[in-house]
């Protein structure tokens, strides 16, 4: 699938969607050292545009005919490390959902701080992109449970057009493990320190970390141990031991490649990096959203939804919604395919505690599916 990836810093959520073998066709980010960056380590275009200028943008995007559009827009003002007050760059959250309603890509994908899932501007961009037609997945992860050796916990809001709401929950928590991953479960020894000086926000807390853990969340600031750090009860070794992360090891916790090039001041690359979205979890979210392309591809031929819109004068929203029923239905099943005869597919989820489990209107949504699905098919 085609993407374009809009704020795109120094490219964390392109190289994700790169590695889960999506096209990458252009990318806009206004900060130039960040543009740099990007530039050094991907063959398409990168582009300084004003995403406050609608319609520049979309006459931009569409010649790129985008399948999805993904994007962080600037986070700052929904971070618990600033003041929280939705002013200039928070509107650009609505300029990213005004682009999406404009350019009507099948998916979007929206990564922020928590935050971000609280706010007034939220609302109102998830009001714009569920009247465009679209289904949204909101959810947080952590990345340190999705091959991200760091405690990261970021907010998604996932669509695709025609869906319900919710949709692909089960493909993102799919994969997820059952521990967090430590920084020397994925990088081994290649740091060749035990122990890192992390400078705490406040002297309330701790700075000394293990490798044997997962990193605290990569911030922007980056300072080596200062002569009168007080020793904290919770410090992971000595202090003696100790030292500040360089520049290439912070890139690495947020799980960029060894050979992803760098540049500009200390300071940028730092900044950058901090506000990156972690390789390894972006691959995760872009492997969700294949898969689920895939699954539906097995069992929503064109053909069926056009006759469900012929036959039965469904909108491609409802159409859609007929699809995501049948979908649960296999996975309640454990099955890519349902049994031909419907009344053996309605049998077999009747015994199934999962489905058992289900409300009323839900049980029977996803049997008139399974019906419809059988009359197309002429059984």
């Amino acid at each position: 699938m085609r993407v374009v990836d809009l704020f795109s810093g120094c490219g964390g959520l392109s190289k994700g969607f790169e590695l889960a073998e999506f096209e990458l066709m252009l990318a806009v980010e206004r900060w130039a050292a960040a543009r740099d960056v990007y530039a050094r380590n991907f063959d398409h275009p990168v582009k300084d545009v004003d995403l406050n200028r609608v319609g520049d943008a979309v006459s931009l995007i569409e010649k790129e005919r985008p399948n999805i559009i993904v994007g962080g827009p600037p986070c700052q003002e929904f971070s618990i490390a600033g003041d929280r007050v939705e002013g200039d760059k928070a509107k650009l959250t609505i300029k990213f959902a005004q682009i999406i309603r404009d350019v009507r890509p099948q998916w979007f994908v929206v990564e922020n701080v928590i935050g971000l899932s609280q706010s007034a501007t939220w609302q109102k961009a998830r009001k714009i992109l569920s009247g465009a037609g679209y289904g949204i997945t909101e959810q947080v992860l952590n990345a340190a449970y999705f091959g991200t050796p760091q405690n990261r916990k970021r907010f998604f809001a996932i669509g695709r057009l025609d869906e319900e709401d919710g949709f692909l929950t089960d493909q993102l928590e799919l994969g997820k493990a059952d521990d967090p991953l430590s920084i020397r479960d994925f990088l081994g020894d290649e740091f060749g320190i035990d122990f890192y000086y992390r400078h705490p926000r406040n002297w309330g807390r701790r700075g000394v970390f293990s490798i044997d853990e997962p990193s605290p969340t990569i911030r922007s600031t980056n300072r080596p141990v200062p002569p009168g750090y007080t020793v904290h009860p919770r410090d992971a070794g000595p202090l003696e031991d100790a030292r500040a992360l360089t520049t290439v090891e912070r890139a690495r916790i947020q799980t960029f490649e060894r050979n992803f090039e760098l540049a500009g001041t200390i300071t940028d690359q730092n900044m950058m990096i901090a506000n990156a979205v972690p390789v390894q979890l972006a691959q995760h979210v872009a492997a969700a959203i294949r898969r689920y392309e895939e699954e539906r591809i097995m069992i929503s031929d064109p053909e069926f939804r056009n006759w469900l819109t012929a036959a039965h004068e469904y909108t491609p929203r409802t159409a859609g919604n007929v699809i995501s029923r049948l979908k649960r239905a296999t996975k309640i099943l454990d099955s890519k395919n349902l049994p031909p005869n419907p009344l053996d597919a309605l049998d077999k989820l009747d015994q199934q505690k999962e489905f058992r489990k289900l409300g009323v209107s839900i049980r029977s949504q996803i049997r008139k599916a399974i019906r419809l699905h059988a009359e197309f098919h002429g059984q």
